[in-house]
């Protein structure tokens, strides 16, 4: 007769003499498996602490950002200077539209006829377009004898003698190389509904330099050599 004992593995507890064998190996199999997850915790521990490095090293090695404004002129030349008998004037300034590849915070520099590069750590404190609007309108305050200088959208209230607006189609330049600026301006009624006068200006600017810096500081003499233009057009308006 067959028993079911003969089936069973030899190291499972079926007599007292197996139970006894089974029992002194059990503080041996839970040794060897809290090492096991010890050695487990201790890889994943290392792990976790290199990826912490490499992120912490990454942020310690990476540059500073870099902001940067476009700046006003800041005293006219004598002869553009406003006399004390010059009519004065109320001006709206916009909208001044920009190229799409400008409206954004990085600054754009050329590569080449067709390449722009975009610069990873040097950027405009403003939108471009908000920054070159005030500028100019600075310039041109410096410029002419104002009574006002509204700021596209302007609110009612203000009556206006012109307005100003420009379509920007460059705007940018290479490090240690020129800067261009080349737009459309329109000179329009203070109600916005007759077309006074339309041209389009090409400029440029050498950046000297070849940091950011330099960079910036011959985008805004490019914009204030437009607004010199946009003055003196004003100026020559029939009264």
């Amino acid at each position: 007769m067959i028993t079911r004992s003969a089936f069973l593995p030899a190291y499972l507890p079926t007599g007292r003499q197996g139970k006894a064998v089974h029992q002194a190996n059990l503080p041996v199999m839970i040794e060897k498996e809290m090492k096991m997850k010890n050695g487990l915790i201790r890889i994943l521990a290392i792990l976790m602490l290199g990826a912490l490095w490499v992120v912490h090293s990454g942020c310690a090695s990476s540059p500073p950002s870099r902001f940067y404004l476009l700046s006003s002129l800041e005293t006219p030349r004598p002869e553009m200077k406003p006399s004390a008998d010059e009519q004065c004037f109320s001006i709206g300034i916009g909208p001044v539209k920009i190229p799409e590849y400008l409206n954004q915070p990085k600054i754009v520099t050329r590569g080449g006829a067709n390449q722009l590069k975009l610069a990873e750590f040097d950027r405009w404190s403003e939108g471009l377009s908000g920054n070159m609007t005030r500028v100019l309108a600075e310039n041109l305050s410096a410029l002419l004898c104002t009574k006002a200088i509204a700021i596209f959208p302007w609110r009612g209230g203000i009556p206006l003698d012109y307005r100003i607006e420009l379509d920007v189609q460059r705007f940018d330049g290479t490090l240690g190389g020129d800067v261009s600026l080349e737009a459309w301006w329109m000179i329009l009624s203070g109600d916005g509904k007759t077309l006074l006068q339309s041209k389009r200006t090409s400029v440029s600017e050498s950046a000297g330099g070849g940091d950011y810096e330099s960079l910036v500081r011959a985008h805004s003499r490019t914009l204030e050599k437009l607004s010199r233009e946009v003055a003196e057009a004003i100026k020559a308006l029939p009264k």
